[in-house]
């Protein structure tokens, strides 16, 4: 035992009858203040010492000493205590002021089942501050259907609920989201109790309505609360901020500091999480200023701190994300998660990778989230190791069961283009969630399986697992990709009239589906009818819209696009400027194009690649090594695509010179290993300027077999210089190469025909007859109105072949 408080240890010590009478009410209070201190070492000797007094030590005395148990959770000193009491006999082991006071102790200290036990075996010991911590003890524990169970016994019992016992019921409900359950409560103590006044209640009842989205109802109470304290103030910012009202949690933030209420670390991670998901840079800064302002300690708040962190990350500010990361002194599996996951979200998989290397040194384990991470890096990377390390992991810890895990799990090998793992690792799953059905939908959807992809959407409704959106967008985008058309309208079709209403992800496939298949038209009478039913189209409709234009040169409707786009300030997308430009390039306007790179107030690589390919593709060379010359300039560096429209403009154009430099640039100073495509850029560059054995060098260097396309180009380039002899060694090579396109066959067959092999070309002709092969007769296209009319050809089909035909030869007659 510790030496006695200074209070005792220097009164005399009185004898005999004196004891009682003078001595015990001066220990009494000291032990009492002792308790409330916290000062149980020094309460604890004090009892021995009164005990060595023969003062009595009735159970008021061990009350106070249970009470201060509660004050500081001790609940190694409280069970000596409880084994004490049972010692002294039924006189205090069955007292029932003792047995609320133990309950109440075993509870705030968390030993549920000790505290339950106790509380249902003592029935005299069930009064309200029992009950309020029984129930308070199955809330904070996650048995919330027990606590409002309990909640109701307790009234079933004769007792009514007081404003501790309200606020762990409301707090109950807002975990398992039962709204209905919680206006019964409201109802029932506003028209019995009066509760409406307490500010307790009301905080509870504020943050009950806020998890459960029921924002009208949170706004009504927020709104009569007479006090409001900085409780309801945080409420409030974080209800918006966790139903996604995320301008109406920063204007609360704002008129709560107007206030003059206390910023709490609460309120702020509501208002960073607001901030993040409003991209709003300059806020979140403000709120990180304020935090460390307020001296709220960044470094050892976990929850605050993680808070800032995902701000930064979320808004693209890596560079300060990690800053604040390095500075926090405590990290728990949560920050570390948000970290590797913010680094994934940036593709800075090496970073990602570190993070894990570090959680493990540290000795710290991955939990769902990691491990989520982890395999997204793998899918996205294509680092089919590092995702068969981690589904190892899974195995090994027994995270296969949970159904995030497995989905990532099958979505990462679908990605890595192991689609018979994935099958296995879906095939071996338990019980199969929605998610985990929709994964693996999505994943034949993108290989284009869509047989396997409609089978599996009708064995997920044979298990009782009903498909929701995803799951028929994923189906809907299989058959689309797969060219099913019509099955594609037809899968749109039904699942509207089953009751799936859908949404903009739906509509977007729909019309990309149609774009990509020719049908341009169709995919801009969807483009208007998705905004007839009020979705407003995101960058990836615009960009599907602008395909459609773009694909079928309807510049018109390219021109409306671009006008919805300034009006619906969508102009800071890349994603959609680069569209614009394209479409202009590919509709045959480079001016306008060329207007929209000018106006561009940010420029990115994206933007400069696609004026570089505008003007490539016009034959305007100079210009395009203009553009590359310029983006070099403002410190930017140019990628496969900038390079591949640079070499396919000079190769255009004869730059020879201008070629050469470009691509030693991108070997000896970019260090890029040149693809197939600038090989094929060089060589055809190369031959066209009639430098053959230089071109059939270039070949023979290139790390992999050359493609038609590159042969082509030399075999043309041979016809052109009279090489008939180097023409007859690529010919075989080309037609060995690829034996059934026509299009090698007629290339082979002009090259001949300009030297007057006529016996080569017959033979050429012969084989293409032997093995069924069809020259493509050359098509064009003219748009009149709102109706294209297609030409092919030698073909006499259209419905005014005639008249057409007359007037060309009336065009002819005036030309002559």
């Amino acid at each position: 035992m510790q030496a006695l408080s200074p209070a005792l240890a220097g009164a005399p010590t009185p004898s005999g009858p004196q004891l009682s009478q003078h001595w015990k009410p001066t220990v009494v209070t000291d032990f009492s203040s002792l308790c409330k201190d916290g000062r149980m070492g020094e309460a604890i000797s004090a009892l021995t010492q009164m005990q060595s007094l023969n003062l009595h030590v009735g159970p008021d005395i061990y009350g106070t000493l249970l009470q201060g148990c509660v004050y500081e959770r001790a609940l190694p000193l409280a069970l000596q205590l409880h084994a004490d009491l049972i010692k002294r006999g039924p006189s205090f082991s069955q007292n029932h002021f003792l047995q609320s006071k133990l309950v109440i102790l075993y509870a705030k200290c968390g030993a549920h089942d000790l505290a339950t036990r106790l509380f249902r075996r003592h029935s005299r010991a069930q009064n309200v501050f029992s009950w309020a911590a029984i129930i308070g003890l199955q809330t904070r524990t996650g048995r919330c259907q027990e606590a409002l169970s309990s909640y109701i016994q307790m009234q079933h019992d004769g007792l009514l609920p007081d404003n501790f016992v309200v606020p762990n019921a409301l707090k109950a409900c807002g975990a398992l989201r039962w709204v209905m359950f919680g206006k019964g409560l409201h109802a029932f103590f506003v028209k019995t109790m009066g509760f409406h006044e307490c500010v307790y209640v009301t905080t509870a009842l504020l943050d009950m309505y806020g998890k459960c989205g029921a924002l009208d109802d949170a706004e009504r109470v927020f709104d009569s609360m007479r006090e409001r304290n900085d409780v309801a103030w945080n409420s409030m910012v974080v209800t918006y901020a966790q139903n996604g009202v995320n301008e109406e949690a920063v204007r609360a933030f704002r008129e709560m500091r107007l206030q003059g209420v206390q910023v709490t670390s609460v309120a702020l991670s509501g208002f960073f999480k607001a901030c993040a998901n409003l991209e709003a840079v300059e806020e979140g800064r403000q709120g990180h200023g304020l935090a460390v302002v307020a001296g709220l300690g960044l470094e050892l708040d976990n929850v605050l701190g993680s808070s800032v962190l995902n701000f930064y990350f979320k808004v693209g500010l890596v560079d300060e994300a990690e800053v604040v990361f390095e500075n926090m002194a405590t990290k728990d599996v949560v920050t570390w998660n948000l970290a590797v996951s913010g680094y994934v979200q940036f593709g800075l998989v090496g970073k990602a990778l570190e993070m894990c290397f570090r959680m493990r040194e540290r000795n710290l384990g991955f939990d769902c989230v990691t491990l989520s991470s982890l395999l997204a890096v793998a899918a996205e990377t294509g680092a089919l190791g590092l995702g068969m390390e981690a589904h190892a992991y899974c195995v090994k810890n027994q995270f296969e069961c949970d159904v995030v895990v497995l989905s990532g799990i099958v979505d990462m090998y679908a990605k890595c283009g192991r689609l018979d793992c994935a099958r296995r690792a879906f095939g071996g799953a338990g019980k199969k969630d929605v998610v985990l059905w929709n994964t693996m939908l999505a994943a034949c959807a993108k290989q284009g399986l869509s047989g396997e992809a409609l089978r599996l959407f009708f064995q997920m409704q044979l298990e009782s697992v009903p498909p929701n959106v995803v799951s028929w967008n994923s189906v809907i985008f299989g058959l689309f990709k797969n060219g099913q058309v019509d099955e594609g309208r037809k899968m749109f079709a039904e699942m509207c009239s089953s009751g799936v209403v859908p949404n903009l992800v739906s509509w977007t496939t729909l019309m990309s589906g149609l774009a990509q298949n020719g049908l341009g038209y169709d995919a801009l009478g969807v483009f208007r009818d998705m905004q007839d039913v009020g979705i407003r189209p995101n960058v990836m409709s615009i960009a599907s819209a602008l395909l459609s234009c773009t694909c079928m040169a309807l510049l018109k409707y390219g021109k409306a696009i671009h006008g919805y786009v300034i009006r619906h300030d969508m102009y800071r997308s890349l994603h959609v400027i680069t569209s614009i430009i394209d479409m202009y390039a590919k509709c045959g306007s480079l001016d306008d194009a060329k207007s929209v790179f000018g106006m561009c107030s940010t420029k990115e690589l994206p933007v400069y690649n696609a004026m570089v390919s505008a003007c490539s593709s016009h034959g305007q060379a100079t210009e395009a090594l203009e553009i590359f010359k310029l983006l070099e300039k403002e410190g930017m560096v140019a990628d496969h695509i900038t390079l591949t429209s640079v070499l396919s403009a000079c190769s255009h154009r004869g730059l020879v010179k201008e070629g050469i430099e470009v691509f030693k640039y991108m070997v000896y100073e970019l260090g890029m290993k040149p693809s197939e495509e600038h090989y094929g850029c060089l060589v055809k560059l190369l031959a066209n300027d009639g430098r053959l054995d230089e071109a059939l060098r270039t070949i023979w260097t290139m790390p992999s077999h050359p493609d038609a396309h590159v042969l082509g180009s030399l075999l043309s380039a041979c016809g052109k210089n009279h090489d008939v002899e180097l023409a007859d060694y690529i010919a075989k090579w080309l037609l060995k190469l690829d034996p059934d396109n026509s299009g090698n066959y007629v290339a082979v067959s002009n090259v001949y025909a300009t030297e007057g092999k006529w016996d080569n070309v017959s033979n050429i002709r012969n084989l293409m007859k032997e093995k069924g092969l069809r020259k493509t007769a050359g098509c064009s296209w003219i748009e009149v109105g709102q109706e294209l009319h297609v030409f092919i050809a030698s073909d006499r089909s259209h419905p005014k072949t005639d008249e057409i035909y007359i007037t060309l030869d009336l065009l002819g007659f005036e030309m002559h």
